[in-house]
């Protein structure tokens, strides 16, 4: 789906623990240059490939990759995209969740004993798959260090938020030329609505409030969440009753 000119909510349906799901990486682009805003779950090579072939964008202009954070859903993809690319690109993420996604410490959501109760629930015939999956979790080097309020270079400047609570480093990303945002997982939407973090996967629901409301310092025209989609409908004024009704 084309948000704006250079960018693409991709729409990737997958299965997540059993259940379907609809997740958004987004896709940063010129004439020259790709950036791919996280890379889905492991094995979600091909549909990401179909996505931007549906676009316009060749594969193989990606030279960037942003983690918005550590959660496998985000980076699952990392290396298969690395892979595929065939050329050395940039890993963006934050420093907070740089050891995670490296590998250097164990993921806070998928610790040994929590990947332990996640394939108990599977069904026996699926389980060695998913065994295979969630004990040797992709991990990717990064490149590149963001910090809350760098903009980075790319396609007319691109505004790091620092929105930690759903993981420590969890980052979101504003698109200044199209005042387009980037939530990952700080806020999820359904519908055209938004609900905010999603208590369920949000280990500090604390810090997570108060990370949403960094987005009342923004004018945001377009809405990405990476479970929800697009919203255009009242952004600022959804996010301004959110943090009012947060106080």
């Amino acid at each position: 789906m084309k948000i704006a000119e250079g960018i693409e909510m991709l729409e990737i349906e997958g299965n997540m623990m059993g259940n379907r799901m609809v997740i958004n990486p987004t896709l940063l682009y010129d004439g020259q240059h790709a950036v791919l805003v996280d890379t889905g779950m492991p094995g979600q090579l091909e549909l990401i490939q179909a996505a931007m072939a549906k676009a316009g964008v060749p594969f193989e202009r990606i030279d960037g990759v942003i983690l918005t954070h550590q959660d496998i859903d985000h980076i699952g993809g990392i290396q298969d995209v690395i892979n595929a690319v065939g050329k050395p690109i940039d890993v963006y993420a934050h420093a907070e969740d740089q050891p995670y996604i490296e590998g250097e410490k164990e993921p806070i959501k998928m610790t040994r004993e929590r990947v332990t109760q996640m394939l108990s629930r599977f069904p026996e015939d699926i389980r060695p798959q998913m065994e295979k999956v969630f004990r040797n979790l992709p991990t990717a080097k990064v490149t590149k260090v963001v910090a809350d309020g760098e903009v980075l270079p790319i396609f007319g400047g691109v505004e790091v938020i620092f929105t930690p609570g759903h993981t420590p480093g969890h980052i979101s990303l504003y698109h200044r030329p199209s005042k387009t945002l980037i939530a990952g997982d700080a806020t999820v939407s359904q519908d055209g609505k938004i609900l905010g973090p999603n208590p369920q996967v949000t280990p500090n629901m604390e810090q997570a409030l108060k990370s949403q409301s960094k987005f009342t310092r923004f004018d945001v025209a377009n809405l990405i969440c990476y479970h929800g989609g697009f919203c255009d409908h009242e952004v600022n004024e959804q996010f301004r009753k959110l943090s009012e009704d947060n106080q």
